[in-house]
């Protein structure tokens, strides 16, 4: 199960898992030599740490 992409999801991953759910980070795909923003399809250089189309930011 994933959990939110965003700071809130710290709570929320620790009430899943405390309950005997899998939670993983959510992350780039990557798609050649390029990332892929998980949540609209953008492709950023690997250099990219923000999407530039949607504002998404990957979990530290």
């Amino acid at each position: 199960m994933a959990s939110s992409p965003n700071g809130a999801g710290d709570v929320f991953d620790q009430y899943l898992t405390d309950r005997g759910h899998a939670v993983e980070r959510v992350g780039w795909d990557q798609e050649y030599n390029k990332k892929q923003c998980p949540e609209c399809g953008g492709l950023h250089d690997t250099s990219a740490t923000t999407c530039t189309v949607c504002g998404w930011e990957p979990t530290r």
